[in-house]
């Protein structure tokens, strides 16, 4: 009897394993086929998947510094402020129609570094000062959305001259748009820390046990700077590429990221405890919901429809996440 019942948990726990790996890719594949069917001329079209992918690619390149902060069991809330600030430092510093600057690849590396900055100053409050990721990343959402407010001033909004640059995140002579293929190489660099380097094994480390980490010797604090400075200059890139798609500085190109990539990274299979998952299980869960916003949209269903289905599926996506480890949780919080 003892011997069939560990066969069946065998087989349960197999069962749950492998879903827990493939589950993001089973929905996605799901999803695919469900539009299909139901808008068989617009949705399996070269020109929507085109549309779908330009869509994921600001999002891919947030989600991937996002994955590395998750995966150390915080969270980062300063997306929309980040991006916010960032855009606008580059446009002021690229040829625009209020100032005469042109930084030319400068103005990407002061964006850059500015984003990397708020990550560390998140950090540095996060472990010296022992305030949750959750406050601190929330109020400094709010002074990068302060740093923009200053940048975009009383004057009019500013927009980037060069037309090269405006069109550059969409055009597409590879077949694919310029903004995804850059989306791909953050999420080729992402992989390769996370694989490769001490910088991307110890956040699983910490994620799994954090006191264990301290007792062998990791310091934690250490690479909790580093996650937040690498999540701050994806935001800033990702705010860049927003603002070169606008055409023009403004304080909210980064509206609604927070929810999208977080909620990416949970449908990709890293839980918000940190520990497990990673950046290419994030490109899959933002692709699984630019695929889900795109067929609502093609098949007519409302806007206020579509945040309740979207927060559907956020909820499942985080039930399956975390079920694989449900029976070593003790305390839900």
């Amino acid at each position: 009897m003892s011997e069939k019942v560990t066969e069946e948990d065998k087989e349960s726990g197999g069962t749950r394993r492998a879903f827990a790996g493939y589950g993001e890719l089973v929905i996605l594949v799901f999803l695919i086929v469900v539009f299909s069917i139901l808008n068989p001329s617009k949705f399996p079209t070269v020109a929507n998947l085109n549309t779908i992918l330009n869509t994921a690619a600001v999002p891919t390149i947030v989600g991937v510094g996002a994955t590395f902060v998750v995966l150390m069991g915080r969270i980062d809330l300063s997306v929309e402020g980040t991006m916010g600030a960032a855009g606008l430092a580059y446009v002021l510093l690229s040829p625009n129609s209020r100032t005469g600057t042109n930084w030319g690849f400068g103005a990407i590396v002061v964006a850059l570094a500015l984003g990397a900055g708020l990550g560390v100053a998140t950090a540095l409050v996060h472990t010296r000062l022992k305030v949750p990721s959750f406050i601190v990343s929330l109020g400094m959402w709010y002074v990068g959305l302060g740093i923009a407010a200053v940048l975009f001033g009383q004057e009019m909004q500013p927009f980037l001259s060069d037309p090269d640059t405006t069109v550059w995140p969409t055009s597409a002579p590879l077949g694919v748009s310029n903004s995804y293929l850059l989306a791909l190489v953050v999420v080729a660099l992402g992989f390769l820390v996370e694989r490769f380097t001490r910088l991307g094994r110890v956040p699983y480390a910490i994620g799994n046990n954090e006191g264990v980490a301290l007792l062998t010797g990791i310091p934690v604090g250490r690479y909790c700077i580093y996650a937040f400075a690498i999540a701050g200059a994806c935001s800033a890139l990702a705010g860049v590429i927003a603002s070169m798609s606008l055409g023009a500085g403004a304080a909210n190109v980064g509206v609604g990221m927070v929810f999208f990539t977080l909620a990416a990274v949970v449908i990709g299979g890293t839980p918000l405890s940190g520990g497990k998952g990673g950046v290419l299980r994030t490109l899959v869960g933002v692709l699984v919901l630019s695929t889900l916003y795109n067929g609502l949209i093609l098949s007519g269903v409302a806007p206020s429809l579509q945040s309740g289905v979207s927060g559907l599926v956020l909820i499942i996506a985080a039930i399956a996440a975390g079920w694989s480890q449900r029976d070593r949780l003790r305390v839900v919080k």
